[in-house]
């Protein structure tokens, strides 16, 4: 692999889920009525690259799709579009050895440590099963193995015969992040990975992160709605609307200026000590359903530039600054028919 050669890329990359039609609706149609099938359209055409040892914020509202991408880049998902690649190469065109090694190396740490996390085990059990099972350490070195997982994450390791519920939501996360450490993974998919915690212990965990990215050479794709949080940790921000990448910069460049409307919306409304008596306008409107997603620019029925181009055309993804790109059709020319 060069050093230009992203460690995960996907390219136009689409998930879909379909709901098929139930038993009473199958018959209804037979008797004239027109009842479809549900398509939650969740990723739409999504390009995405992440380079050796960089930390990716992915940023959106709930809803538009960037745990779904978070998924889709860790292997959970299959794309129902478009490819991905691993070290510049297609998952599709791999081996099965170096599609195992593939699924090892991109691990993912969920929101909710305690509903991610087997109740019925023991940590010890959490943590050693996967090591164990793909051959990285045997049964005899399963105990030492987790106790240097363990103590990784910053934890006593005279614990690991607990079960889940005996632990705090921050060491919960602690086991989680353990977990996926214990494949020794290059690149960890983090979704939502500190939003259940106090905001102390938030900070804690996020140092945790940084620290393990240093000893560990890591690369993140980091999955947030907090706009701080992805401020404070990542390289470069990347922020999905309704399915698509709307824009994607450095996080110097897009906290200084950011080009999208919807960007500009989001970053109006994060507070800070500079901003203490400004009054906050929220975005208006609610986010479409993806199960009817609206056509044109899917931003443009809240859009307050929005203009006939945009319910018609699709922007694209265009350079407006070096390492910067926005989808909006004010970059060439104006909304205007």
């Amino acid at each position: 692999m060069s050093v230009s050669t992203p460690l995960v890329e996907l390219r136009n990359v689409s998930k879909r889920f379909v709901k098929p039609l139930d038993a009473a609706a199958r018959l209804a149609n037979l008797m004239g009525a027109h009842h479809r099938e549900q398509v939650v359209h969740a990723v739409d055409g999504v390009d995405l690259s992440v380079v050796e040892g960089e930390v990716v914020g992915l940023v959106g509202e709930s809803g538009c799709g960037k745990s779904t991408l978070g998924r889709v880049v860790a292997g959970i998902h299959a794309p129902s579009e478009g490819s991905m690649s691993w070290q510049g190469k297609t998952t599709s065109a791999m081996t099965s050895a170096e599609r195992k090694a593939a699924t090892l190396a991109v691990q993912m740490i969920f929101q909710d440590p305690m509903s991610s996390l087997n109740p019925r085990m023991r940590v010890a059990e959490i943590v050693g099963e996967a090591p164990v099972f793909h051959g990285l350490v045997d049964k005899a070195g399963q105990d030492a193995y987790v106790d240097m997982m363990l103590e990784r994450v910053g934890l006593d390791p005279v614990y690991k015969r607990r079960f889940p519920h005996q632990f705090s939501g921050g060491q919960r996360a602690r086991i989680g992040i353990a977990r996926a450490l214990a494949v020794n993974p290059r690149f960890l998919v983090c979704d939502e990975s500190v939003a259940a915690l106090d905001v102390s212990i938030q900070a804690q965990v996020l140092n945790l992160f940084m620290k393990l990215r240093e000893e560990l050479r890591l690369t993140y794709l980091f999955i947030s709605h907090d706009l701080s949080v992805v401020r404070h940790l990542s390289d470069r921000v990347v922020i999905m609307y309704l399915g698509r990448v709307v824009e994607a910069a450095s996080a110097a460049d897009l906290f200084r200026g950011p080009n999208h409307p919807y960007a500009q919306a989001l970053l109006a409304n994060v507070p800070t000590l500079a901003s203490r008596h400004k009054r906050f306008a929220p975005l208006k409107g609610e986010i479409p359903s993806p199960l009817n997603p609206p056509p044109g620019c899917h931003f443009h029925p809240r859009c307050p530039m929005a203009g006939p181009r945009c319910s018609a055309e699709r922007p694209a993804l265009r350079e407006v600054a070096p390492g910067h790109v926005s989808a909006c059709h004010l970059n060439d020319g104006g909304v205007g028919g």
